[in-house]
């Protein structure tokens, strides 16, 4: 009986909508959540998929799939699928994405992207035929987003406002990246800091081939007054920062720490701000990019 509860805990999204709504943006915001993601499997597979990975050991308690018309037999069989699913007692819901004609078409001129449903014809007539076959998904759908006037931020934050849990130990979503700057900035990043300033490892000769990682670098890059004096400063502003953003009701938050070759103090100074945000209960991933590029 016990494994058969937590079976049926397991949440389920299927994320589908429109060709070039924003379904991939959804599905990696959902990942940067906790959510086991997939993309296109065919809805023939879904029950056994999530026979497969409701098993306990795994630990899995929440999974999400896009689903559309990709998938050839998509359209004949979801509504019968989906309403089993549900009368085994999971819990299934439907996130729908969509956006208006003009906008899906920009969208595909831009990508230059052929539209499943468009191979002889035009763009835009695809577009209508998707949206007429897609009506009845739509109106069995828990939650829908149009997606017209969002870039990929928005979008992301709405889809986590969705689905992030309301309890006080869930809190806003923070990721968290380290880069060097001669290879560009993170595009995505709301807040960078340059932290160039800090004493360079990498004229150290017994720690030049380390990476910030190393106790050695991390004793090096902070062990100075100005390491010490940013980093209070930082959190004392972090500190004052984030109660304003969850305020506001943003739910995820990207850091960018860069220094010249992304494998010394920005890695430092990024984990160092995700055992800040860690001790406070927040959603944390991490990322450094750059570290072991030369």
């Amino acid at each position: 009986m016990k494994n058969q509860e937590e079976v049926k805990s397991m949440q389920i999204v299927v994320v589908t909508g429109l060709s070039g709504s924003g379904k991939s943006t959804a599905l990696r915001a959902l990942e940067d959540i906790g959510f086991f993601c997939v993309d296109n499997l065919p809805v023939v597979l879904l029950p056994k998929f999530i026979s497969i990975q409701s098993d306990p050991a795994k630990g899995i308690s929440k999974v999400a799939l896009v689903m559309d018309l990709r998938e050839k037999t998509f359209l004949d069989k979801y509504q019968r699928i989906f309403n089993s699913i549900r009368q085994k007692g999971y819990q299934l819901e439907i996130l729908f994405l969509d956006a208006d004609d003009d906008t899906i078409v920009h969208r595909f001129s831009e990508t230059r992207r052929v539209h499943p449903l468009s191979l002889k014809g035009s763009v835009l007539h695809g577009i209508h035929l998707e949206r007429e076959k897609l009506t009845p998904l739509k109106q069995m759908a828990h939650h829908i987003i149009d997606t017209t006037s969002t870039n990929v931020h928005q979008l992301k934050d709405t889809v986590q406002r969705y689905f992030l849990p309301s309890t006080p130990s869930q809190r806003m979503v923070v990721h968290i990246i380290s880069f060097g700057y001669r290879f560009g900035l993170p595009s995505d990043a709301d807040m960078v800091f340059d932290v160039r300033f800090l004493p360079n490892p990498y004229f150290e000769e017994d720690l030049k081939d380390l990476n910030g990682h190393h106790k050695k670098v991390k004793s090096y890059v902070l062990g100075s007054v100005v390491g010490q004096t940013f980093v209070q400063k930082l959190f004392e502003m972090l500190s004052f920062l984030i109660p304003l953003y969850e305020r506001e009701g943003k739910s995820r938050l990207n850091i960018a720490m860069g220094c010249t070759g992304g494998r010394h103090r920005s890695v430092v100074m990024a984990n160092e701000t995700a055992a800040y945000f860690s001790e406070r209960d927040f959603q944390v991933s991490v990322l450094h990019r750059d570290i072991n590029k030369s």
